[in-house]
């Protein structure tokens, strides 16, 4: 079992921080699902972490909002959806705490120029010689 979560980029979570609530799946188990609570939802919520910092928690609340959900009713074990259930969480708020690396604005070559009118020149007599003979001509 998992003593917490870390997310790529972010630091350790501890599952204190998770509040897990186990419900009947409806997932696989046949009658077995009917008796157990195998379907795991874990809740985290932003604002009352202290593992992250105050530009983490933006971060996280502008991208998934205060309060964000994993839920795993794969398997039939209650341990094993947990540990999904975890995982999903996990890589969520990794996405979140991902900086996007900022785009270099760059000028067409040349040589791409060139081919872009090449091509549409190329277009344009296509379409010059699929069009009715002028009766002047």
């Amino acid at each position: 079992m998992k003593t917490g979560i870390r997310p790529r980029g972010g630091p350790f979570i501890p599952v204190g921080e998770i509040t897990l609530r186990a419900s009947r799946s409806s997932g696989p188990g046949g009658q077995h699902a009917n008796v157990t609570a195998s379907r795991i939802e874990a809740v985290f919520q932003v604002e009352d972490s202290l593992s992250l910092n105050e530009n983490e928690k933006t971060r996280i609340i502008r991208k998934l909002g205060p309060v964000v959900t994993a839920v795993s009713q794969d398997a039939r074990s209650q341990t094993r959806n947990r540990d999904l259930a975890l995982e999903r969480l996990e890589s969520k708020l990794a996405g979140a705490l991902a900086v996007p690396r900022r785009r270099r604005p760059t000028r067409p070559t040349r040589s791409s120029k060139a081919k872009r009118l090449e091509s549409k020149r190329q277009h344009s007599e296509k379409k010059r010689t699929r069009r009715r003979p002028d009766p002047d001509e």
